[in-house]
């Protein structure tokens, strides 16, 4: 018998969870259940889920608690070997749980399993976005792997669930990939385009953006002894993020020189051409 796969689904006030569930229901993958948490959503969204309720076999409800929480309590109901996150206003591709399971089953070193993603907005495509993935050391530098992947419930037991303090919040995807993969492992990316990313203007990444060196710094608190026992990679990135920095200022400040050049010399040009 095949293994099953929970695929957890947490919800705030996102109507879209009706896609999110849909994509879940057209898994190829047949052993699957379907875990939906509404945390503390609005009306609309709650007629949203109310649409889909056939096609879900859990629905917690319960106050807003935030994504973390609401993940950590959903898995907590499953009866599936393996979880896969999805938030409500993404979506996977049918075939992406079939061909995890696959990748998991066949080598036991693989944690966690993650693809590459179409990233789009409700007006436009964006791009396409490729994962690095690789073992933990990857991960001490920056998240490899996307939010949704797929990994092995022991695993999240093991960890102690996502982490749900408010420093590392917004980052605790990166956070639990670390978690898991700093006693060995690695995570596979699937060279196919099989999640759909919708990037929002009121995105847990949008918000969080002027405060991602804070909360990287925190990650690197939390695993400190890592961190420690390989300092050179940890300095190493941090002068290259300073270095991009550096770089990007420089850019535009030479953009703004040039655009008050060109403005200050354009009546110089006119003069010219009226003497000529």
């Amino acid at each position: 018998m095949n293994p099953k796969i929970s695929i957890i689904i947490a919800c705030y006030n996102d109507p879209d969870v009706v896609r999110a569930v849909e994509s879940a229901a057209k898994q190829t993958y047949m052993e699957k259940e379907i875990i939906v948490i509404d945390d503390g959503s609005d009306a609309q969204t709650k007629k949203a889920i109310k649409a889909v309720t056939d096609s879900i076999d859990v629905l917690i409800t319960q106050k807003n608690q935030g994504q973390s929480i609401a993940r950590n309590n959903g898995i907590a109901k499953t009866s599936g070997e393996y979880i896969l996150n999805l938030d409500s206003d993404d979506f996977f591709e049918p075939s992406f749980c079939e061909k995890a399971v696959k990748l998991m089953q066949e080598d036991p070193e693989v944690k966690i399993v993650t693809c590459q993603a179409r990233r789009f907005t409700k007006e436009k495509e964006i791009d396409i976005y490729t994962p690095a993935g690789g073992d933990y050391r990857n991960f001490m530098v920056s998240n490899s792997a996307l939010g949704s992947s797929m990994f092995r419930k022991a695993d999240w037991e093991a960890c102690g669930g996502y982490e749900t303090e408010l420093p590392i919040l917004g980052f605790e995807d990166w956070e639990f990939y670390l978690n898991i993969l700093k006693n060995g492992g690695r995570a596979e990316v699937i060279k196919k385009v099989l999640f759909n990313y919708q990037v929002g203007k009121n995105s847990t990444t949008t918000r969080i953006k002027n405060l991602k060196h804070e909360k990287f710094g925190q990650i690197v608190f939390k695993h400190k002894d890592l961190y420690i026992e390989h300092f050179d990679l940890l300095v190493n990135e941090l002068f290259a993020r300073l270095n991009k920095e550096e770089n990007e200022k420089m850019k535009i400040s030479d953009k703004l020189d040039f655009r008050i050049g060109s403005k200050l010399l354009a009546p110089l040009r006119s003069i010219k051409k009226l003497l000529k």
